[in-house]
């Protein structure tokens, strides 16, 4: 039985996916979900670069956090009104903003999406539910977005 459930979302369709499973749990469970975002901040380079004319980064920083605000609240909107909902608005890197709030709001299960890649992809890219489940003192529940598969993966 679980009693704090911690889902992150992101706007991917994995991520809703994710979203429903853990608002499904925590109704069977009458357990507490915490719903939480993380809004990273971009790199001047990265945005703008050298040709490019220079980016306001103050405006682009609130943008960014206005955007993951709105996701956060249409999220809440998915949700059955006899779950009880927390949303957290985090900044940094996702995977260790996940990790932190785990920690924090002393949850008992994490619930997140994944897109799914393989091999050299993830290894290049690297994958927030990998570095999640890797580093995680909670189980992890993975919903995986292969649109023809309802598996999920666990993991500790």
């Amino acid at each position: 039985m679980f009693h704090r459930i911690l889902v992150a979302i992101d706007g991917s369709e994995h991520a809703h996916r994710a979203l429903l499973e853990a608002a499904d749990l925590a109704k069977l469970s009458s357990a507490k979900l915490t719903v939480m975002t993380a809004c990273q901040k971009p790199s001047a380079l990265l945005v703008g670069g050298p040709v490019v004319p220079p980016i306001d980064m103050r405006s682009l920083d609130e943008a960014l956090e206005r955007e993951h605000q709105q996701l956060l609240d249409s999220s809440l909107e998915e949700i059955s009104q006899d779950v009880s909902v927390v949303k957290v608005l985090a900044h940094g890197s996702p995977a260790s903003a996940i990790l932190d709030q785990a920690r924090k709001g002393e949850h008992d299960l994490i619930v997140l999406g994944s897109r799914g890649r393989g091999g050299m992809t993830a290894m290049l890219l690297g994958s927030v539910s990998h570095q999640v489940m890797q580093r995680s003192r909670v189980p992890v529940l993975v919903i995986h977005a292969d649109e023809g598969s309802t598996a999920v993966q666990a993991g500790q």
